[in-house]
């Protein structure tokens, strides 16, 4: 799913400052009032909720959730009320752990394509420096000073946020983790929101990548493990361009296509993390880009990047000598440039 800046229509927001070291939240009693910039400000990180690989579905622990309750009981009429009540819920949950960042606290009613929506965008406080000019008896002085209070400009995005669709109540968002009795945990999905989050894109395609890179390097010896990690790799590039993703039983069965026991190990692995039967489909440049090369280096120091599109179509070949050493052969080259 994907929400497009410009077929969002807001209808409400409301801003309430949770800052954990004032020892309460402030809470506003109206909607701003706000203008066509700010309204692209706020749809703007609405769409980068799913814009990018990081965000995830989840589901509501319906008898265990206060938001869920929340929300369950919806009415427009009451939006300043239910704005509050979430409010206090995370503001609850950052004051009894200090590591959680202080924010404002956007809640938005909006709607996209006929269907309903709430956000909530928590935008977490930055120290800033800045300047200000102060008048002394002798002459100005010019200073400069942390002011934390800045929001995150729109092209950022949120490390915690969520949308619901209010028809159904399903969840997409994003999180970073913070300390939480010691331990670092997704307090906005386990704490806050109490909801159960499938796994991101970006980390499904992390595990697939781990998985293979664990299964070579226990089965081939470390001379020449180059061949079928740029095989596994290559496949994968393949099926992010050609198909905007790949199913995690595709991927076994082609890269261990001639080796049934990795193929188990494999899959084994992927089972852990309940993925053999996953799709990964990841939408950011940022998060494929690393799977259009491959970097090589050598016992002697040299270093070369392979475009897998080169690789693909058998312009590099590999030559392994009778002596074990191992040859590289880059073919229809029709020039070369060095750049220092």
């Amino acid at each position: 799913m994907a929400l497009v800046k410009e077929e969002i229509n807001l209808r409400k927001v409301i801003l309430h400052v949770l800052d954990s070291t004032a020892g309460q939240p402030v809470l506003s009693d109206k909607p701003l009032e706000y203008g066509s910039e700010f309204s692209d400000f706020i749809k703007e990180h609405i769409a980068n909720i799913f814009g990018g690989d990081d965000s995830k579905r989840c589901e509501f622990h319906k008898k265990e959730s206060e938001v869920y309750e929340v929300l369950n009981a919806y009415d427009d009429e009451r939006f300043v009320e239910i704005s509050k009540d979430i409010a206090n819920i995370l503001y609850g949950i950052m004051n009894a752990n200090i590591d959680i960042p202080s924010a404002d606290l956007f809640v938005v009613r909006f709607s996209s394509n006929s269907l309903e929506y709430l956000g909530i965008l928590k935008m977490n406080y930055k120290p800033k420096y800045t300047h200000r000019c102060v008048p002394e008896e002798d002459g100005l002085v010019n200073e400069i000073f942390s002011y934390k209070e800045i929001l995150p400009a729109g092209s950022q995005k949120l490390a915690e946020a969520a949308v619901i669709r209010l028809n159904d109540l399903a969840v997409w968002l994003v999180e970073k983790k913070a300390e939480i009795n010691g331990k670092k945990e997704d307090y906005f999905s386990e704490y806050f929101l109490k909801c159960s989050a499938k796994m991101s894109d970006k980390k499904k395609l992390a595990v697939v990548t781990k998985a293979i890179e664990t299964v070579n390097n226990s089965a081939y010896e470390e001379m020449y493990r180059y061949e079928p990690q740029m095989k596994a790799k290559a496949l994968i590039n393949t099926e992010l361009e050609k198909n905007g993703g790949f199913t995690v039983e595709r991927i076994a069965d082609v890269v261990y296509a001639d080796r049934p026991d990795l193929k188990t190990e494999f899959q084994d692995k992927m089972e852990q993390y309940n993925l053999i039967h996953e799709e990964v489909a990841p939408v950011s440049e940022n998060t494929t880009k690393k799977y259009q090369k491959q970097c090589l280096i050598t016992d002697t120091g040299i270093e070369i990047k392979i475009p897998m599109l080169q690789y693909e179509e058998d312009n590099v070949e590999f030559i392994t000598n009778p002596d074990g050493t191992v040859s590289l052969h880059i073919k229809n080259i029709g020039n070369i440039s060095a750049k220092f």
